[in-house]
């Protein structure tokens, strides 16, 4: 079977998959009117999802789901579950005390489509293109993610034909999941041993340990960005202005935006290395943050020009991060440590989703996303580290040569250069089940 057909297949089903992430976010303008929401209550829409997105991860990792189950099934079945209760939210309830159970199910169910996705992905990507792969497929979290910004913001639907709209994608990505896809010639086999504890003892080691806080850092920007640029958007001189609308410059600028950063992120990992690639990532989107208050008095022009730098930026590295913890932490225990890394950058999230209203209601939109700034910087401090520690020699525990070396682990001529992280392996010696 065609290699990038089914690349192709995989990318398609995350974009209509996960068009339900952020399908309530989408329409909190009208929900703030009918429901009556505060900015706190309306937090819970996302932050909802990030907790059953963290639950539904340990769940399927503790059963060893992905292993047990062929991966286009699960992510089959993850797709349309979350599109039923995202179908149920839209007809049958009108508070928000009831959709919140609805919305943190979908995020439980979601982790069977983006995780599993990643290890569908990695089966058909060999290694010398494993960068390039996980960048399309970030890309298709990215525009699945925002699709729910452009179906509000073309035509007139109501709320609640917007969700049906984004659940019927939902649907069709898991009819494409049964239909098409297949596990791929790299697929990696099921971890021999496991090692519960490995998710804290790989911060006793430098390499994991700063891919980890690398990640969160990402994080820690990433999703509260994507959930508030359409409030912070509305709080600036040029709201009415904007090409169409707020929820279309949301989808063009972090949508469309973000794909293009997520394939020269893909791009730029495999040429230059994993930790130069995502530094150039988390110091732009970082610098974005500080320079956000200017945009409340900038012209519309210079609004969406930056808007789509800082979309491209912050989604930018994601993929590489995974790819780096699977390349410092010990082998043997590589679904352990991304499924740490994951659950507690989601968890993360929660925190600064609540935040960023919170800081708004006191000092106005204008300086609410100064806090997300620390998040990137620090991230891109933990990166340097992890480039100028050679964090492959922290394998602890295995007697493998590591790459360009001799077997005594020291750099040897093989070596291309002082950044270790330059060639990745192949993805069949990756265990991305829970990544």
């Amino acid at each position: 079977m065609n290699a990038d057909i089914q690349r192709g297949a995989i990318a398609a089903v995350q974009v209509l998959g996960l068009a339900v992430w952020f399908s309530m976010s989408a329409v909190v303008p009208t929900l703030r009117g009918e429901w009556g929401l505060e900015s706190a209550d309306a937090v819970w829409l996302t932050a909802s999802v990030q907790l059953g997105f963290v639950a539904g991860a340990l769940t399927s990792a503790a059963l060893t789901l992905a292993d047990r189950v062929p991966p286009q099934r699960l992510l089959a079945g993850g797709a349309a579950a979350a599109a039923v209760c995202t179908v149920l939210l839209a007809v049958s309830v009108d508070r928000l005390a009831a959709a919140v159970p609805l919305r943190f199910m979908t995020g439980v169910f979601l982790a069977g489509v983006y995780p599993v996705g990643m290890k569908l992905m990695a089966s058909w990507a060999h290694g010398a293109a494993r960068g390039k792969s996980m960048g399309v497929l970030i890309a298709a979290l990215t525009l699945g993610s925002t699709l729910p910004h452009l179906i509000a913001g073309v035509g007139s639907l109501p709320w609640r034909g917007v969700l049906l709209v984004a659940a019927a994608a939902g649907l069709l990505a898991a009819f494409i999941a049964l239909a098409f896809l297949r596990v791929g010639p790299h697929a990696a086999p099921a971890a021999p041993t496991r090692n519960p504890r490995y998710a804290l003892t790989m911060f006793t080691q430098r390499g994991p340990r700063s891919a980890n806080l690398g990640y969160f850092g990402h994080m820690w920007e990433l999703y509260a960005l994507w959930t508030w640029i359409p409030v912070f958007l509305a709080a600036t001189d040029s709201a009415r202005h904007l090409p169409g609308s707020i929820e279309v410059t949301v989808f063009l600028t972090m949508g469309i935006g973000g794909v293009i950063g997520c394939l020269l992120g893909g791009w730029g990992a495999d040429r230059f290395g994993r930790p130069p690639a995502a530094m150039a990532a988390l110091l732009t989107s970082g610098l974005c943050c500080l320079l956000s208050p200017l945009l409340v008095h900038s012209p519309p022009v210079l609004v969406v020009a930056f808007c789509a730098l800082w979309g491209a930026a912050v989604i930018a590295d994601s993929g590489v991060f995974s790819t780096s913890l699977s390349e410092v932490a010990d082998s043997r225990y590589i679904g352990t440590a991304l499924t740490a890394q994951t659950a507690i950058g989601f968890a993360l999230t929660v925190v600064s989703i609540q935040l960023t209203p919170l800081l708004a209601d006191a000092v106005g939109w204008r300086y609410a996303f100064l806090l997300l700034a620390p998040g990137p910087l620090a991230g891109a401090l933990a990166m340097r580290a992890l480039r100028t520690g050679n964090g492959l020699a922290e394998r602890a525990g295995e007697d493998v040569p590591l790459p360009g070396s001799d077997r005594s682990g020291l750099p040897g001529q093989g070596a291309r250069d002082s950044c270790p992280l330059r060639t990745p392996p192949d993805p069949a010696s990756v265990d991305t089940s829970s990544a």
